[in-house]
């Protein structure tokens, strides 16, 4: 059975939720992975080239918490990489992104 929410419940929730959004979370942008043994980290140096698990024509992942929650193209913005967002992952996925947090 339903509860109905009252006036002042709906208030306090809005709250809760307005404070929430004002957390600020780390973002990564995955631009893939490889595995490495021991031997291949300690041998790395100036010039070394990593090949990654990901074409440059895929999109790269956007992670908050260990959670992929958008994906896209990377461009230039005033001279900064930045993320085109071409998918993103459903609310319920996003938010399940800062369980980590609580």
């Amino acid at each position: 059975m339903e509860q109905e929410i009252t006036a002042n419940e709906q208030a306090s929730l809005d709250m809760k939720m307005d404070i929430l959004c004002d957390i600020e979370l780390d973002a990564t942008l995955r631009f893939g992975s490889r595995e490495m043994t021991l031997q291949e980290v300690l041998e790395l140096g100036p010039g070394s080239v990593l090949e990654l698990d990901r074409h440059v024509s895929e999109p790269m992942d956007l992670v908050v918490g260990d959670r992929i929650v958008a994906r896209g193209e990377v461009v230039v913005s005033n001279g900064n990489f930045a993320l085109r967002v071409i998918e993103v992952a459903t609310p319920q996925l996003r938010l399940e992104s800062i369980r980590c947090f609580f």
